[in-house]
């Protein structure tokens, strides 16, 4: 079959990726084989292409937002049937036993594995995961934009349930590529007021199409104080930005997985009358069912821009120059 591996990690430009021909996979006990129809392109990916995230063993495909049909099972899997559409999340696998997973605080496991970090993604015509932890997709979702929520959507819910915005409150979106786009139009169906404060004509444009209620440049103070923000752009220069934005008792959401220097920070100014910062770490399976039924309950939709598996490459290049808003996906 044919799959993209990171060949060496490099800026995008440089084409950091190549694509093989590499053995089919065989899934192995509890786990299934995904055929792959489309697969999203996220910013997490750049940064394991780049070296942000070193990959964890050689030749990683990377993918994490992977939708398909099942086309073969293993030893003891039997949750889906063979022709099952299906979604593979970045949650690859946890051990199940540390004090975090018997609490329920899944994403905090001490032994986690990551699709397309640990375990090949979905960059490819097929891969491999395990049945626990994909997600049965709803039939209101096409394949398309079904792709984006698998990460950039989960990973955007949970970011908003940390930022501990009040009903009707103001909440602060830094950065709007794929996950603040989609986490936009959920706190806006939730009623909250939603600033957006982001670089690029073209985001600060789809922001305003999507109903925000004040758009700015990420080094802009919005329009009245936030009860949270969530910080998407991987820039850590924007933390103090945020933090002075909050109103007392104010939350920042940092949901990147990988985040520039932060600059030390003035307790006086940034911290004081009890603003907090919280990190974002993976998600739980709870979170990823949560959130795809309220997707389709909403009719939340992704605005994507569609790319042929062959150029994935080029996908990632115009990812990391901000050539296009919302999400990219590829197509088998």
């Amino acid at each position: 079959m044919r799959a993209w591996v990171v060949d060496h990690t490099a800026p995008a430009d440089e084409r950091p990726l190549r694509r093989i021909e590499r053995a089919q996979p065989e899934p192995g006990a509890g786990q299934v084989r995904i055929r792959v129809t489309c697969c999203g392109v996220c910013r997490t990916d750049l940064h394991l292409a780049e070296g942000d995230l070193p990959p964890r063993r050689p030749r990683m495909t990377p993918g994490h937002e992977v939708v398909g049909r099942l086309d073969a099972v293993g030893p003891a899997a039997g949750r889906f049937a063979i022709g099952a559409r299906v979604g593979v999340p970045w949650l690859g696998g946890t051990d199940g036993s540390c004090q975090f997973c018997r609490r329920g605080a899944e994403n905090l496991c001490v032994a986690p594995t990551f699709t397309g970090w640990d375990v090949h993604g979905g960059y490819a015509d097929a891969c491999v995961a395990n049945e626990a932890y994909v997600y049965e997709l709803p039939e209101a979702l096409d394949d398309e934009h079904a792709a984006p929520l698998l990460c950039a959507g989960i990973i955007g819910y949970r970011a908003l349930q940390r930022a501990c915005v009040p009903p009707g409150g103001r909440l602060g979106i830094y950065g709007f590529g794929g996950s603040a786009h989609i986490t936009a139009q959920i706190a806006l169906h939730q009623g909250l007021r939603v600033h957006v404060l982001t670089r690029g004509a073209g985001n600060r444009k789809l922001a305003a199409e999507l109903g925000a209620d004040s758009v700015g440049d990420a080094a802009d103070s919005p329009p009245e104080p936030l009860d949270g923000a969530i910080l998407f752009a991987p820039a850590g220069e924007l933390v103090p930005v945020a933090l002075r934005a909050l109103d007392r008792g104010g939350t920042l959401a940092i949901a990147g997985i990988w985040l520039s220097d932060i600059p030390v920070l003035s307790y006086a100014d940034e911290l004081f009358s009890e603003r907090q910062v919280r990190s974002v770490t993976a998600n739980t399976r709870r979170d990823g069912e949560e959130f795809l039924a309220l997707a389709a309950r909403l009719g939340i939709r992704p605005t994507t821009i569609g790319y042929p598996m062959e150029r994935a490459d080029a996908a990632l290049a115009d990812l990391a120059h901000g050539r296009f808003s919302g999400a990219a996906v590829l197509h088998n």
